[in-house]
């Protein structure tokens, strides 16, 4: 069992006190809440929003990456390695004429040019405690950093967009949730009222048998009817189980936590036609701005693979110390520019620029393709909120034609002018003209959320009390 908002050492102080957990009371949640609750939570929105620091944090380090770089080190060192130690006696400002041998040096001696001095070939051990502050600043780089801060800046747009898009895709999955609990509630009262007219002509009929009005086959013709209605509720009330288990399963809530449900939702539809929603979203669809931010980010992929073609130019000062003792007696410095220029590496700069291109070239593509397939998704889901919300009014006359021709058969029955036949299938008919009425009203949500999801409105404002 999931914990949420309680630790288990509390849990467990409530059982050894006998007193059940909170969630043993119903929460009342509406349609808001409901949001709140699913945004808070949802795994797939946190790694969203992780993406979006990563990419914030990619902006930064590329911005940095125009800024001086500076270092600073300190070592010791103990050598007497002869290139090494002589080194750093010059280093530290120390080296003498007798490190390189004067003393064995006799100009009388024949074939004294031949002698290996002892303490230049084999010095004693030198010890040197150094410091170093360095500094480094990229003067130009072919437009690399500049195309690493355009890659970046492009990948947090992006991310920021997905968010928005998840965001979106997650109030709709509530939405949905949310409303089939209350359709399964509304296909549930529609099961109640055909289990109540069932129980009706059972009596009905029952009476008129015992009248002799009517043979026995009608009366268990009717009984029949009312085992079949019995089943039919019972599937609407699992249906209404199963929906609230869904309602469960996005909320993130233990599934046995009971819930109580706000009013029932319904979608506006948002303003405009069919043609301005399909140029409206062009900027407004956060899936078409991210892959659109992908088009720039690749665009910045190929400037930093093209600058490799050109030369890169650096500035660098140093400041170091060198000191046979600990501490800081031997300054120097040294400052320069430096220049490299790759002029043959067997074509592979020029084919990762080839290669960068056509990347970006694919998400264009791709892009285009998404454009193409959202006005279709905008058109098509208008289409069907449309239809949805003329069906209404239609199916609700339905209703009222099929209820006023239930009663008409009915007493046909009664007075012995009828069918038992007639009777159920008017009754058939009435039950279909309400569950088809469940699912206009059902169809018109579903499709105008879809609408409003193609289109990057989709938010909590928009879904009102029905």
């Amino acid at each position: 069992m999931r914990v949420r908002g309680v630790g288990y050492m509390a849990v467990a102080a409530l059982a050894l006190a006998g007193v059940q957990p909170a969630w043993s009371q119903a929460r009342t949640v509406d349609f808001a809440q409901a949001v709140e609750l699913a945004l808070h939570q949802n795994p797939d929105l946190l790694a969203v929003q992780a993406q979006v620091e990563q990419a914030r944090a990619g902006v930064a380090q590329a911005r940095g990456a125009r800024l001086p770089r500076l270092s600073a080190g300190l070592g010791a060192t103990r050598t007497n390695d002869a290139l090494n130690a002589f080194g750093l006696k010059l280093a530290q400002r120390g080296a003498t004429f007798n490190d390189f041998g004067a003393g064995q040096f006799n100009p009388t001696l024949p074939g004294v040019l031949d002698v290996a001095p002892t303490n230049l070939n084999h010095p004693a051990p030198v010890n040197d405690f150094s410091s170093r502050l360095e500094a480094q600043l990229p003067l130009y780089t072919g437009g690399k950093l500049r195309g690493y801060l355009r890659q970046a800046h492009a990948m947090l747009l992006a991310a920021q967009a997905g968010d928005r898009a998840a965001r979106q895709e997650i109030i709709d999955h509530v939405l949905q949730a949310y409303d089939g609990v209350w359709t399964a509630r509304a296909y549930e009262q529609v099961a109640a009222k055909a289990l109540q007219a069932a129980h009706s002509q059972v009596d009905m009929v029952d009476k008129l048998y015992r009248q002799g009005v009517v043979l026995k086959s009608d009366l268990l013709a009717a009984q029949v009817n009312l085992e079949n209605a019995r089943t039919q509720q019972q599937q609407a009330l699992d249906l209404q189980a199963q929906a609230m288990d869904g309602l469960h399963v996005v909320l993130g809530l233990p599934l046995d936590q009971p819930l109580e449900l706000g009013p029932a939702v319904r979608v506006s539809l948002p303003e405009g036609t069919p043609a301005s929603w399909v140029a409206s979203a062009q900027a407004d669809n956060p899936r078409l701005v991210a892959l659109d931010q992908q088009v720039a980010a690749a665009a910045g992929q190929v400037e930093v693979a093209r600058s490799d073609l050109y030369p890169q130019v650096g500035a660098m000062a140093r400041y170091e110390t060198h000191d046979p003792n600990p501490g800081f007696s031997a300054h120097s410095y040294t400052v320069g520019v430096q220049l490299s220029w790759n002029l043959f590496d067997g074509g592979v700069t020029r084919q990762a620029v080839d290669q960068a291109a056509a990347a970006r070239e694919a998400l264009r593509f791709k892009l285009q393709s998404a454009r193409e397939q959202l006005g279709m998704k905008i058109q098509d889901a208008a289409r069907k909120a449309s239809l949805a919300s003329s069906q209404i009014a239609g199916r609700e006359l339905a209703v009222r034609q099929a209820e006023e021709a239930e009663r008409i058969v009915e007493q046909r029955y009664a007075n012995g002018v009828g069918t038992l036949l007639e009777l159920q299938g008017a009754q058939a008919m009435l039950d279909k003209a309400r569950a088809d009425l469940v699912l206009a009203r059902s169809q018109e949500t579903t499709q105008r959320a879809a609408l409003r999801l193609a289109l990057g409105r989709l938010d909590a404002g928009s879904v009102q009390a029905r």
